[in-house]
C-alpha cells in the first residue's frame, strides 16, 4: 500500500476519532495539561496520541519524573475559524507553520473553515543536561514547572573566562560543555556550578537542574537555597561591554525568578559575588579587603559591583520588569 496514503489515512483517522475534542471545548482548546497525582509521561503521551521524547522535548524534561500541578505543552486537534491564518494559530498554541503544515500534510498555507489540524506544540533546543531558550521560552519553562527545593536567594556572577572573544554567536553548548568539564576536572564539582548561563546573543541556557543547589565559592549559606546565574562575559571595566541583548535578558530572568519565587528585590534575594568572602563563605557585602572577594559579577555590571550599585541600577530595572510581566499576565 502507498505510504503517503496510509500516512494521509491514519491522519484522518485520528481527526475524525478526536474531532469531539475541538468541538467540545469550542474553538479554543487548552494545549496545556496540568499534572495530577499518578500521572506518568507515558498515560500522557497515549492519551494525546504522541510520543514520550515528543513530551520531553517540547517542554524541556530532563527526565521522566512528574510533580504535581507541572504543566505540559501537549498537542491538540484545531478547528479551523474564520479568519484564522497558521501564523496566528501556531503562535496561541506554541507551534510553528512549518511543523503544523508537517503534521497535517500541508502543501500551501491555505486554510478553509471547519477545517480540524493537529497542532504540536514546538520542540526546545536540547543538547545533554542543557536546555537553550529565548526570553519568552524561559518564561514558559519557568512558570510550567514545579521545584522541590526551597529558592529564596538569586546569584549573579559573571565568566570573566569565556569572555565575548570565546562566543561566536553559535557555540553556546560547545562552551557549556567546556565549563562543566573545568568545573568537574579542576574545581571538583558534581557537575557545572550554575544553573541559568546568559549569552551575548540574549539567549538562555538552564545549565544545572532547578532541584539541585549551584557549587563554588560563593559559599554554602547562598548556594543551600540559592539559583546561580552566570553571565557570559568578563564585565570588570574596560573589558567586554554588555550588549543590549544580554542586558535586557538578566534582567527580564532576574524579575522572573523573583516573580516565580516571591521575591522582592533586595541584597537579601539577589546578591552579587562579590559581597562574599572566598575563605569562609560569608556575606561581607561591601565591607573586605580585595583581595577576600572576587570582582564578579563585574565593576562595570550594570554600574558596578557594590551593594549601592546594585540597589541604584540592577534592583530598580527588576521591580519594573517585575511590574510589567505581572500586568501582562493579568
Amino acid at each position: 500500500m502507498n505510504k503517503t496514503f496510509v500516512l494521509v489515512f491514519c491522519l484522518i483517522l485520528y481527526l475524525l476519532i478526536n474531532s469531539s475534542l475541538a468541538h467540545a471545548a469550542g474553538n479554543n482548546p487548552s494545549n496545556i495539561y496540568t499534572v495530577t497525582s499518578g500521572d506518568t509521561l507515558p498515560a500522557i503521551a497515549n492519551k494525546y496520541g504522541t510520543s514520550i521524547e515528543e513530551l520531553k522535548g517540547a517542554n524541556g524534561l530532563l527526565s521522566d519524573t512528574l510533580l504535581v500541578n507541572q504543566k505540559l505543552f501537549v498537542p491538540i486537534i484545531y478547528e479551523v475559524a474564520a479568519g484564522d491564518t497558521l501564523g496566528m494559530i501556531s503562535a496561541a498554541y506554541n507551534s510553528s507553520v512549518q511543523s503544523i503544515k508537517t503534521t497535517n500534510g500541508l502543501s500551501t498555507n491555505q486554510l478553509y473553515l471547519g477545517q480540524q489540524l493537529m497542532i504540536p506544540p514546538k520542540r526546545m533546543t536540547i543538547q545533554g543536561q542543557y536546555i537553550l531558550m529565548t526570553k519568552e521560552e524561559f518564561r514558559n519553562w519557568l512558570f510550567h514547572n514545579q521545584f522541590n527545593r526551597k529558592i529564596t536567594l538569586i546569584q549573579h556572577h559573571h565568566t570573566w573566562l569565556p569572555s565575548y572573544k570565546q562566543f561566536y554567536g553559535s557555540n553556546h553548548f560547545k562552551l557549556l560543555k567546556s565549563m562543566e568539564n573545568f568545573h568537574i576536572r579542576e574545581r571538583k564539582w558534581k557537575n557545572i556550578a550554575q544553573n541559568i548561563t546568559t549569552f551575548p546573543d540574549g539567549k538562555i541556557a538552564v545549565s544545572r537542574p532547578f532541584n539541585s543547589a549551584p557549587e563554588g565559592s560563593i559559599g554554602i549559606k547562598a548556594n543551600i537555597t540559592g539559583i546561580a546565574i552566570e553571565n557570559i562575559g568578563n564585565f570588570d571595566i574596560g573589558h567586554d561591554v554588555m550588549t543590549k541583548e544580554q542586558k535586557e535578558t538578566i534582567v527580564e530572568i532576574t524579575a522572573l525568578l523573583c516573580l516565580r519565587f516571591g521575591l522582592t528585590p533586595s541584597i537579601d534575594s539577589i546578591t552579587y559575588h562579590h559581597w562574599w568572602d572566598l575563605k569562609t563563605g560569608e556575606r561581607v557585602l561591601d565591607n573586605a579587603p580585595e583581595y577576600n572577594v572576587k570582582t564578579c559579577p563585574g565593576t562595570g555590571f550594570f554600574g558596578g559591583n557594590s551593594t549601592t550599585s546594585a540597589k541604584n541600577h540592577f534592583y530598580p530595572l527588576v521591580s519594573r520588569k517585575m511590574q510589567e510581566i505581572s500586568a501582562a499576565r493579568q
